[in-house]
């Protein structure tokens, strides 16, 4: 038979299958067969979306629902959440040194704590949405509404899911956090680390591209512009820089604009700064300062007249 025409027979899958599983058997990190007690994706990516229904209420709606007040949908929400979040939170927690050889009992009594303690922070994290979406629309003059910030922008999606999943990092809730803001930057562009600590009034402008690391803090009345990095000045250390501080401290009332990169755990922006687009800052800032690069050439090259001409760029003082 030539071989162009080969047709895959139940052999060539029955020895496919044997020689992958024995790969299996080998020492390899990527390796997790018990695939019964790890976190689900889509579990948590659907706990989300009920976690937004209850953070604002009568904007977001499950159709699956069928209830005629506001008491029992929220009956519902909340126990359709904390019986699936109990599950996941159950699925980690052998993630965490501490709970290895913790026998079922525990393990599920702590889940369950672990998933109400979490839920009784929803009032907190509320109270700084509500000045999270002020800030985005009073910052905006392109919003109509503030239904068009809590629908539409990214930035609001994405502090959403960074204060939920901040508050199970607090919780010290393993593996779960990370996944839920990992989805968020999947869908956003936004990466902001769980562990990272965020005041109040928190506004980002656009969004795509913005870098928030582990151990930054950032106090209240931040705005943070497109393709802004709040990062660590190195990681070659690796694994020997966990649980060191490594990121910024943005305080209060502090303006990023565009492609701004603030790196070092040292770094102290302080209140009232405002840091200029592309401005590259690893020493800290006084407060009411403003950081901006040098003024740049442009070269204008006309075809017409095959000439160049070059001109100075003017930073325009009202950012």
């Amino acid at each position: 038979m030539n071989s162009k025409n080969k047709v895959i027979t139940e052999e060539d899958i029955t020895k496919l299958v044997e020689n992958i599983l024995d790969d299996y058997k080998k020492e390899k990190s990527i390796n997790k067969v018990n695939m019964f007690n790890q976190p689900d994706k889509e579990v948590l990516v659907d706990i989300i979306y009920k976690l937004q229904q209850i953070i604002f209420p009568g904007f977001f709606h499950n159709k699956g629902y069928r209830t005629y007040t506001v008491k029992n949908n929220l009956t519902m929400l909340l126990e359709d959440v904390l019986f699936n979040l109990s599950r996941q939170i159950r699925g980690v927690l052998s993630y965490d040194e501490k709970y290895v050889n913790a026998d079922e009992e525990m393990i599920d009594t702590l889940s369950s704590k672990l998933a109400l303690d979490f839920m009784n922070t929803i009032p907190k994290i509320r109270e700084f949405m509500e000045t999270d979406v002020e800030a985005a629309y009073d910052g905006d003059p392109a919003a109509t509404s503030v239904d068009e910030v809590i629908f539409s922008y990214p930035g609001i999606y994405a502090i959403m899911v960074n204060r939920i999943a901040h508050e199970l990092f607090t919780l010290d809730v393993p593996l779960i956090p990370r996944m839920m803001t990992e989805h968020a930057h999947s869908v956003t562009g936004i990466d902001i680390h769980p562990g990272a600590t965020i005041g109040k009034y928190f506004c980002i402008d656009h969004g795509t591209g913005i870098v928030v690391g582990e151990t930054t803090v950032i106090g209240n009345n931040v705005k943070l512009y497109q393709g802004v990095t709040l990062g660590a000045l190195s990681t070659k250390g690796g694994q020997k820089l966990r649980n060191k501080r490594r990121h910024p401290t943005i305080q209060d009332n502090v303006t990023i604009y565009s492609g701004a990169s603030i790196l070092g755990g040292d770094t102290i922006i302080e209140e009232g700064v405002v840091v200029g687009g592309n401005a590259f800052i690893t020493k800290s800032v006084q407060a009411g300062a403003t950081v901006s690069i040098k003024n740049q050439e442009l070269n204008y090259k006309y075809n017409s007249q095959n000439s160049v001409k070059s001109m100075e760029f003017e930073q325009d003082d009202n950012w």
